[in-house]
């Protein structure tokens, strides 16, 4: 579907929702707003891309759902409040509306791999909560048919209290999935407000692969993956956490002794031994049909029991540095000649190890005027960029690390930039940056190789959204470019 887009009548159609929002929220003198930061709201998923044709959606996640508290019913036995069925996921706003479409295929899925789960919100303009609420959809709900009251659960399975004070963006509320949920749900966030008669509704979508508690009252909270050949000195360091935090008790390390214990199979069957041997609540391995726990050379999963409080776990590897690992720019040009501004930058390295490398080129202000990367054999290799710049003194920073990730080494060397410059100075080479555009900034448009900058406050605002799939305020190529930029 082609929007057509028209300032006017988009900031006629802004003025309206805000009256009418004022109109039916008369209580309230200055609007909260805020979404589902983990897992991503349909909203938000929206304006990274993962979602596509969301309407006004994708640039406004944080006033998403926003309408009157009290649901699934009103406070004290009134009628049902909050937002009607079928119009949950836009809180009725018709702004908003493209979120309520629904089907099995319609929308991003996110996968959830653990129970026990921390939902996060993002606070834009935060006000105090009386409490944040997590409903989920029935088990067997039909995803083709638009969100009702009836597709939900008709009580919350987690329930935070806010205590009437205003909430962090670093708040997690630590919550656990039923066990009888798995595959295809939604998620019903609501965050209600304490001094408005508001509440925000968020939904998420799912995908539940946590596996549900096994029989002899066993759970998986993780899995060791052998995938990282190691060295001897090395050390594999499997660390559990519970819901509060990391458990140093039930925390289990084997170091590698020799070339064999290195082989990735070898070192997680070792290190499900020793778990093994040291807790009787925790158990690694493969399960067999009798429901019995053995390490295997491969991947072992991780098992807990309730009583132990651990919830998941994490494999670190802690890997000596190979400090005979070797890496530097071998030959470059003695000058690059600039053409309009642009040139390719050509030079050799050499290193004595496969490495993944990335070459920036930084001009006099240490801005990255080019940049490329690639994975590398041991030996010599040529790389190239492509580089828009102004003539003068260059600084070429090569940065490789092994392929392992246990070695990391750097050479800079200074290079000449002569002849025709871009001419006008930018902050970033679109869309690099794109959160951070404000009023002012200067930004070189690579399609079209001209630099432009973002209009002063008000329109400024629309300098930043962009998507792939939503690209109207694209400078220079989008068809409503000239509302937020002026080339320079």
């Amino acid at each position: 579907m082609k929007i057509t887009f028209d300032k006017r009548s988009a900031l006629t159609a802004c003025t309206s929702s805000m009256i009418l929002l004022s109109a039916m929220l008369a209580s309230q003198t200055v609007s909260a707003h805020g979404y589902l930061d983990v897992p991503p709201s349909r909203a938000l998923a929206c304006q990274k891309g993962l979602n596509t044709n969301c309407g006004g959606a994708q640039y406004e996640p944080q006033s998403v759902g926003e309408t009157f508290k009290g649901f699934p019913a009103g406070v004290g036995g009134a009628p049902l409040q909050g937002p009607v069925d079928g119009k949950i996921a836009s809180g009725g706003h018709a702004l908003f509306s493209a979120l309520d479409a629904q089907s099995a295929t319609r929308w991003h899925l996110t996968d959830i791999k653990d129970r026990n789960i921390d939902f996060q919100w993002r606070y834009t303009a935060v006000h105090p909560a009386t409490k944040h609420e997590y409903f989920i959809s029935r088990n067997g709900w039909n995803p083709n048919e638009s969100l009702k009251r009836a597709t939900f659960e008709s009580t919350p399975f987690c329930t935070i209290d806010g205590s009437n004070q205003k909430p962090s963006n670093s708040d997690k509320h630590n919550c656990t999935i039923p066990a009888d949920k798995s595959g295809h749900h939604v998620i019903l966030g609501i965050w209600t407000v304490g001094d408005t008669d508001a509440a925000f509704y968020n939904v998420a979508d799912v995908n539940i692969l946590a596996e549900p508690e096994l029989p002899g009252g066993w759970t998986r909270v993780a899995s060791i993956v052998p995938s990282t050949p190691l060295l001897a000195g090395d050390k594999v360091k499997a660390r559990a956490f519970t819901a509060n935090g990391e458990s140093p008790d039930y925390s289990v390390e084997i170091s590698i002794d020799n070339a064999e214990d290195g082989v990735p199979q070898n070192w997680s069957f070792k290190l499900a031994e020793k778990i093994n041997a040291t807790h009787t609540l925790i158990r690694a391995g493969i399960r067999d049909e009798s429901g019995n726990v053995e390490p295997v050379k491969g991947t072992n999963s991780l098992y807990a029991q309730k009583e132990s409080g651990i919830v998941r776990y994490e494999v670190q590897l802690a890997m000596k540095e190979d400090t005979a690992a070797r890496m530097s720019v071998a030959s470059q040009q003695a000058e690059y000649v600039l053409d309009k501004g642009r040139a390719k930058v050509e030079f050799g390295m050499i290193a004595n190890r496969a490495m993944n490398v990335e070459a920036t080129l930084l001009d006099q202000n240490n801005k990255p005027v080019g940049t490329t990367s690639a994975q590398v054999a041991s030996g010599s290799t040529w790389l190239s960029m492509d580089v828009r710049s102004n003539p003068g003194a260059h600084t070429l920073t090569l940065v490789g690390t092994t392929l392992d990730g246990r070695t990391t080494r750097q050479d800079n060397q200074t290079t000449q930039l002569t002849g025709e410059g871009v001419g006008v100075e930018y902050d970033f080479v679109f869309p690099e940056g794109l959160s951070g555009y404000t009023a002012g900034t200067k930004v070189l448009q690579p399609k079209t190789n001209e630099v432009f900058e973002c209009k002063p406050f008000p329109e400024s605002g629309y300098c930043k959204q962009y998507s792939p799939s939503a690209n109207g305020f694209e400078p220079g190529v989008g068809a409503h470019w000239h509302m937020a930029w002026d080339k320079l």
